[in-house]
């Protein structure tokens, strides 16, 4: 089974590009308790959306776990590949209205940087392949 995650990260710290410049990184720093917690429990393979904060506030790439180390339980260290950038950046206000949000720490723990996705989130954060296609928001 393939977990699925949603990173966020400040453009100006670290952005997709930067990500896609470097093809690798490693995740760590982060503090919040629970974040902490879904970095590790994060599985090689486990498939991440990149979600940009500040004045962006948009899903805008993927990547892939390639490692976990947590033998430090405060400061587990997730190396991240790049994967592709998103044909259209996926805004926070879509990701609201959309109904397969509705319940998700991405709504309801906005200030949380590491946040568990279901295949079906992750599927709508990324079927956007084709910048010209729009997405359908359900109720």
């Amino acid at each position: 089974m393939t977990d699925y995650y949603l990173l966020k990260t400040e453009p100006s710290e670290y952005s997709f590009a930067d990500l896609a410049k470097d093809k690798k990184t490693v995740w760590d720093g982060v503090s919040n308790p629970a974040a902490v917690k879904n970095l590790r429990e994060m599985k090689n393979g486990a498939r991440v959306v990149i979600y940009e904060t500040g004045n962006v506030k948009s899903a805008v790439g993927t990547g892939t776990v390639v490692s976990v180390d947590a033998s430090d339980p405060k400061n587990p260290r997730v190396t991240i590949e790049a994967g592709i950038a998103l044909g259209r950046p996926v805004p926070l206000d879509e990701m609201k209205k959309d109904r397969l949000f509705a319940e998700s720490p991405l709504v309801k723990m906005g200030r949380l940087s590491v946040v568990p996705l279901t295949a079906e989130q992750y599927e709508f954060l990324t079927r956007e392949k084709d910048a010209g296609r729009k997405a359908a928001v359900r109720d």
